[in-house]
């Protein structure tokens, strides 16, 4: 394992070299001391050791009963908790909190792929996120970040991609990552051209605008390929629809200012869930950017922070400072207050329901700044929500991980899977606060912190 600043002058190109070079030997690094929560949802085990060979986990035990072995390289958690890499279940790596999407999407098509993405995807595995689920590119630039980092060439998490959401038609100028389509055949063919592409899960969004027979063509196709199918939640025709088609996942709470979700569709919630012979039923709700929206506005200093401009070219990073500074003037927040009164019913009504929720963020919307939002959404769950501290961390690990599909290889600290390991000085069950100070992270058997 290696070592890297996390300043923004560090040699890029050296540290990955050291980092291959680490990875590549096979000397065993043993984290000693920190109290382990593994994601099984198990009790937190104290004076853990965890041993990591190459990019994966070959043991865990306690100091005393699990030998480290000799030549090792010691790394001392005593004093931390030890967990497995967080999960980002909704972000935009094409996006960094600029306020104006129209001028966005208008000025930096070409800084993209270029230096955007590898930006964001820096700054989200430096918060110690270790795997995104990024829900909204261009097919070209994400397919082109994933090989990157999957390569070595860039610095970032595990990428999990959507690729163009599919809607009735695209907003204009949009057409790069939103797909329309026109009739069931159409939405097949955009589903399998996705699937080639090395697509990880199919978007729907609008999808009260689209034909049932388009819906249920989409979700009917993606199964066919075993691609969970995500779809806006934002109005209740949304859910309705996506519920009678068979999607996996709901994203957001609503844009509705109704005090709650209609009787209708918490029933079938709770039918959907209570069926014990499919797959949960997953909702991500990115609640946090909602919540604290008020508390961002209202805080002078926000925008100012420099860590949310890290890896920007400093031309786009003055570019988003300057569209944020007065958060009270961005239409994307325009109907916020009034929509902040429904939250605490909605989130207590999906909690009731059964379903499955997941840590999301919508990273990279106005003000809301990949990495430091992940550790927020789960604050703002257990400090605003009640939500219980170790269900809040296995829904940034274990849970995406099995919705996913990939709960095999990774989301639990668990011999023979991949080393994606999150350490933070003292107790974050007993102050989730802690998640936001990472003092190690390691992703695929590399310390990058």
């Amino acid at each position: 394992m290696c070592r890297r600043s996390v300043r923004r002058v560090a040699p890029i190109a050296l540290t990955l070299v050291l980092c291959a070079t680490t990875a590549a030997s096979q000397q065993t690094v043993a984290l000693v001391g920190g109290t382990l929560i593994d994601g099984n949802g198990g009790a937190p085990v104290r004076n853990s050791v965890v041993l990591v060979q190459a990019d994966r986990i070959t043991a865990v035990g306690t100091v005393g009963a699990l030998a480290v072995p000799k030549g090792a390289t010691v790394i001392s958690t005593e004093g931390m908790t030890v967990l497995p890499g967080l999960w980002d279940m909704h972000v935009h790596l094409m996006l960094v909190g600029h306020g104006d999407y129209a001028y966005w999407d208008k000025t930096y098509p070409r800084d993209i792929a270029k230096s955007i993405m590898p930006a964001a995807a820096r700054q989200s595995l430096m918060h110690g996120i270790t795997s995104v689920r990024d829900l909204g590119s261009s097919l070209e630039d994400i397919v082109a970040i994933k090989e990157r980092i999957n390569s070595g060439a860039l610095v970032g998490p595990t990428i999990y991609s959507s690729g163009p959401f599919l809607q009735h038609a695209p907003y204009p100028g949009t057409e790069a990552f939103r797909w329309g389509v026109n009739g069931p055949d159409d939405a097949r063919a955009k589903v399998r051209k996705l699937a080639a592409a090395g697509m990880n899960v199919i978007k729907l969004i609008d999808q009260d605008e689209m034909t049932m027979d388009e819906v249920r063509a989409v979700v009917e196709e993606a199964h066919k390929f075993k691609l969970p199918v995500v779809a806006h939640a934002h109005r209740p025709e949304e859910i309705r629809r996506g519920l009678a088609a068979g999607v996996d996942d709901f994203e957001h709470t609503g844009l509705a200012t109704a005090q709650e979700y209609p009787a209708d569709i918490v029933d079938a919630l709770r039918e959907r869930s209570a069926r014990g012979n499919v797959a949960p039923l997953f909702w991500t709700p990115t609640i946090d950017v909602l919540t604290n929206f008020t508390t961002r506005r209202d805080a002078s200093e926000f925008v100012d922070d420099p860590q949310w401009y890290e890896y920007l070219p400093d031309s786009i990073a003055r570019d988003v400072h300057r569209s944020i500074e007065r958060l009270d003037t961005l239409a994307y927040y325009r109907q916020v207050p009034a929509r902040k009164p429904t939250l605490a019913t909605k989130f207590r009504q999906l909690r009731e329901s059964g379903v499955r929720l997941l840590i999301g963020t919508d990273g990279g919307v106005p003000a809301n700044f990949h990495g430091y939002a992940t550790p927020q959404e789960m604050i703002t769950w257990v400090r605003t929500y009640g939500m219980d501290p170790m269900e809040t961390i296995r829904a940034a690990t274990f849970w995406p991980a099995v919705a996913m599909g990939v709960d095999r290889q990774v989301g639990t600290i668990v011999p023979g899977k991949v080393a994606d390991i999150l350490a933070v000085r003292g107790d974050a069950l007993e102050q989730i606060e802690r998640l936001q100070y990472p003092a190690i992270v390691i992703h695929r058997g590399v310390r990058y912190r």
